[in-house]
């Protein structure tokens, strides 16, 4: 569903990341993982169309999307589903009109058949007794939910998820994780989640990529799980593992997935 095939990353003239590549199947929860400012969020919104990137390609069902008119985006973002780190409702609205909100933009249902659909997905996510709550009435993890309830309603075949398990306690995290999980199962969607928190990336990730702040490129490749025990950098097994990292120049890098 996505490919992405030698990314390059910039703020100007400095370099952020280089040769990132990678491909997200259908079914797959796919994690982009590294340590603080190695460029996660930077390549989120290369891909999702916020920010176009120095060199490379992003391509959604083969389509090149930095490529393509306005009008071939427009259509290529209508399939996506996004949850923002931060959740980000709306503050004047309740948590159904939150909801609904993609559905007014990338659906012909009418208004009763919208928020019908959109009480059902606040069911889903054990939010239907706050549907006329406003983001400021309900807690960090309820605001997760909501968001990823936003993510799910139009039934977008691709879902990313900006660091969703951040900020929350180790329970309100755990649900969120089963949540993503049953939306996977349920829905057969790709999942493509930014993260460094590792109990969501062991509990729930597939595959994955690990970008090096230092080196400024891709380091490691395959499930977190393969990576922590088997990876051959250094770095990413030191992260994976919570231990001191080693020095920038401690091996080359491994973009093979891991074995076992």
């Amino acid at each position: 569903m996505l490919k992405v095939d030698r990314l390059e990353m910039r703020f100007g003239t400095r370099l952020i990341q280089r040769e990132v590549s990678f491909s997200v199947e259908r079914g797959t929860i796919f994690a982009v993982m590294g340590g603080s400012g190695c460029g996660k969020s930077t390549l989120l919104r290369h891909l999702i169309g916020l920010l176009p990137p120095a060199a490379g390609r992003v391509e959604y069902d083969g389509v090149d999307y930095w490529a393509s008119d306005e009008k071939t985006r427009t259509r290529l973002r209508a399939g996506f589903g996004m949850l923002f780190q931060s959740a980000a409702l709306w503050s004047s609205m309740s948590l159904l009109e939150n909801v609904c909100l993609p559905l007014e933009q990338h659906s012909p249902l009418g208004r009763a058949e919208r928020e019908a659909r959109a009480r059902e997905v606040l069911a889903w996510v054990g939010l239907e007794a706050f549907a006329g709550y406003y983001p400021a009435d309900i807690s960090g993890g309820m605001k997760k939910r909501a968001g990823l309830a936003r993510a799910i309603v139009a039934e977008a075949p691709l879902l990313f998820l900006d660091e969703p398990s951040a900020g929350l306690d180790p329970i309100s995290s755990k649900r969120l994780d089963d949540l993503i999980l049953d939306v996977r199962e349920r829905t057969g969607a790709a999942v493509l989640m930014v993260s460094h928190e590792l109990p969501s990336l062991f509990g729930i990730a597939d595959d994955g990529i690990f970008l090096d702040a230092d080196s400024k490129q891709p380091i490691g490749r395959g499930s977190p799980r393969e990576l922590r025990d088997h990876a051959q950098h250094p770095t990413v097994r030191a992260f994976l593992r919570r231990e001191e990292p080693p020095g920038p120049s401690a091996a080359a890098p491994n973009l093979a997935p891991a074995s076992s």
